[in-house]
């Protein structure tokens, strides 16, 4: 039961609490302001919706035409101007609605004539590079090969010319040798290592198949080693046959390709820094005669050792770069120093001032490991093979006592 008495412009409301009757005053101008609170409101809410009906109606009248035409232009505007990638060699554009002279598609994307990685619509295009979130890892270094590093500074005194960089790693000891091995040298052609790897990863970011196929132009010719630049234009390669001739020919015509395809220099250098390789840079097409692309002997180990690594590639990937990087025709560095059918898988180097080999040994024992070496030298001085081939004499007889 309730009960009210009003006195003084109040009134009482009693109530049970606590099984006792309280009396609690309330204005009546509560309910004046709840309503003018409400009114207020109304009124804001009224607002919002003019100032978001105004946004919709400039996005819609302004924003959305435009970009409409952007995108219509840019799909369908072969019949006013035809959409290639030719450049300054393209038809020029003499329309009504395009009177500059300029090609379109060159105006508002200049570099892909020679960079782009994709293909939409029968036109070229360059899309980003999709990264696996597999992480390179560093090598285990347990103990250092002490002697191994003095026989070799011992063997650099026969050779006085040559200054070498050398780095040589076990899998199951994790001991290790270093002479050099943070000193930058130019790459050659042992940078075609980190372009194979970016390759397959992109692979396995499902960017690019292996069967894709490229077409061979005048752009992506390259003197050097390789005889992929005296085939005729227009001939398809799929990225196994490109990849197949860069390693085991040295093909530059097929590594340029093959860059050109998975995003060019700047997206082979981003995978290298995100493995963790800090002082490996590709800043060049091949060939590089000049040594400006660089890398490190512990960098190319740090790769090499990756390769084995399921976290960073998948079995697949290391199958088919295991497979491209054993059948190198280079055998005479490196493997000329190691016993006759001892497997062994690299990539040789060679602009004639600088001369390099890096790889993976396979012993008897099953044990295997990682050996680079790279040689500055007077241009190409046989001095140069003789050193490599002595080194990796020295270092296979040391890694087979190796306990």
């Amino acid at each position: 039961m309730y009960a009210y008495k009003y006195r003084d412009n109040l009134e009482y409301d009693y109530s049970y609490e606590r099984d006792l009757r309280v009396a609690r005053p309330v204005h009546k101008n509560v309910y004046k302001r709840q309503i003018i609170h409400k009114k207020t409101k109304k009124t804001r809410s009224l607002s919002a919706s003019l100032i978001i009906l105004g946004v919709v109606a400039f996005f819609a009248f302004c924003v959305m035409p435009f970009s409409y035409k952007t995108i219509k232009n840019t799909l369908f505007i072969d019949s006013i101007a035809p959409i290639t990638n030719k450049g300054v060699d393209s038809p020029l554009i003499r329309t009504s609605e395009y009177k500059s002279g300029a090609n379109l598609q060159s105006i508002l994307y200049p570099t892909l004539s020679y960079l782009n990685n994709d293909l939409f619509l029968n036109q070229q295009l360059l899309a980003p590079t999709i990264f696996s979130k597999k992480n390179a890892a560093d090598m285990y270094l347990s103990d250092r090969l002490i002697d191994l590093e003095n026989q070799l500074k011992g063997l650099n005194k026969a050779y006085p010319s040559i200054k070498p960089a050398i780095f040589v790693w076990s899998f199951e000891t994790g001991k290790y040798a270093a002479v050099n091995s943070d000193k930058v040298y130019p790459a050659a052609s042992i940078i075609k290592i980190p372009v194979l790897v970016q390759l397959f990863k992109s692979i396995e970011a499902n960017q690019v198949s292996i069967y894709d196929e490229m077409a061979l132009t005048q752009y992506y010719r390259s003197s050097g080693s390789g005889n992929m630049q005296y085939a005729q234009a227009g001939r398809k390669y799929t990225l196994d046959e490109l990849a197949k001739v860069m390693i085991q020919d040295s093909d530059n015509t097929a590594t340029n390709m093959l860059m050109a395809k998975v995003g060019g220099m700047d997206d082979i250098n981003t995978g290298i820094r995100s493995w963790g390789l800090k002082n490996t840079h590709v800043q060049t097409w091949l060939p590089d005669l000049t040594g400006t692309n660089t890398t490190t002997a512990y960098d190319m180990a740090k790769i090499l050792y990756n390769l084995e690594n399921p976290s960073f590639l998948n079995i697949n990937s290391r199958e088919d770069i295991i497979k491209y990087m054993s059948k190198v025709k280079n055998n005479r560095l490196i493997q000329a120093g190691l016993p006759e059918g001892i497997p062994f898988i690299h990539k040789t180097g060679d602009i004639g001032t600088m001369l390099g080999d890096a790889g993976i040994v396979y012993m008897p024992s099953g044990q295997h490991y990682i050996v680079v070496i790279l040689a500055n030298r007077p241009h190409n001085d046989p001095a140069g093979v003789n050193y490599i081939k002595s080194a990796s004499s020295l270092i296979y007889s040391n890694m087979l006592n190796l306990k």
